[in-house]
């Protein structure tokens, strides 16, 4: 069965491999402005009212432009998302993947990351001003700037390499902190990628992972202070 006609319950990705395959067709559809609407007719609304079993997880920025179900092409039941500004980690995220990791099976965790994020661009201008920014927006700044000192330490400070640079630790950071999503890894049930969403061609460019998604070549969007997929 195509990925375009793909329907659930039954033909649901349950490996990080095809639930990443999964993801990328529906991306390319987009992109290619080809979309096949998945799963959003009254039949499978009936059909998920009492049960859900999302492919992926979601995991991005707040930001508008950045709709997971639309820039990949997916429907209800589909994924679990969960967006914070600048997709960052505090105990309630960590919870709620965990959640859909242990509680509702999924095997792949995306941390989504995009072009033109005011999230990383309020880190970058603290950190080369010296002042933060008021109120909880505070907090936010906090959490980035982490990542805006690694690539720092390794070349200039440019919003784009903070924000794949950003991806990437917090794919490390997932895998770290909580023992559910590194024993899923570590067990082969579970991949965790990092992605950087263009907002002007619309593809979501592979830029870390953890763990294996089948992929025996591949093509990462490199940036300062970047390497390649973690041996997990």
């Amino acid at each position: 069965m195509s990925e375009r006609h793909r329907s659930q319950p039954g033909t649901r990705p349950t490996t990080p491999e095809s639930a990443w395959r999964t993801l990328m067709a529906g991306n390319a559809r987009f992109m290619a402005d080809d979309r096949a609407h998945p799963h959003q007719d009254v039949d499978m609304r009936h059909r998920l009212a009492n049960k859900q079993a999302p492919f992926a997880i979601l995991f991005g920025c707040g930001d508008s432009r950045v709709a997971a179900e639309i820039i990949f092409d997916q429907g209800l039941g589909d994924l679990f998302v969960v967006r914070t500004a600048g997709h960052v980690v505090d105990f309630s995220v960590l919870g709620s993947i965990e959640f859909g990791v242990l509680k509702l099976g999924t095997p792949l965790i995306v941390v989504l990351a995009h072009d033109s994020c005011g999230a990383v661009a309020a880190a970058v201008a603290s950190a080369q001003s010296g002042e933060m920014p008021p109120g909880y927006i505070r907090d936010i700044v906090e959490r980035i700037t982490p990542s805006v000192f690694a690539v720092g330490k390794a070349g200039r400070i440019t919003p784009e390499a903070v924000e794949r640079e950003h991806a990437k630790l917090t794919c490390e950071l997932l895998y770290e902190r909580s023992s559910i999503c590194r024993d899923a890894v570590d067990a082969g049930r579970l991949a965790i990628v990092g992605c950087e969403y263009d907002l002007v061609d619309g593809q979501a460019h592979l830029v870390h992972v953890v763990g294996d998604i089948g992929e025996h070549e591949l093509v990462l969007r490199e940036g300062p202070g970047e390497s390649g997929p973690s041996p997990s």
